[in-house]
């Protein structure tokens, strides 16, 4: 999934899949994306995300891996 938004500065991506951690101060509670990325990861997926705030290129990319059926 991809955007062209402003992007996440380097912190927030570093960030953005710990627990409790937000952006959106009293309307975010900081699980969702740490949640998604546990259920992912339990079966052996990977979440990535990858954020740019360049003038000419920016926006944030979050991208989904699903292992596939044996």
């Amino acid at each position: 999934m991809a955007d062209t938004g402003h992007g996440m500065t380097p912190e927030t991506v570093s960030k953005i899949f710990e627990p409790f951690y937000t952006t959106k101060g009293l309307n975010g509670n900081g699980l969702g994306l740490w949640i998604s990325k546990g259920i992912v990861e339990r079966h052996r997926g990977q979440l990535r995300v990858r954020s740019t705030q360049d003038a000419a290129l920016h926006g944030t990319v979050f991208t989904l891996f699903l292992p596939g059926a044996d």
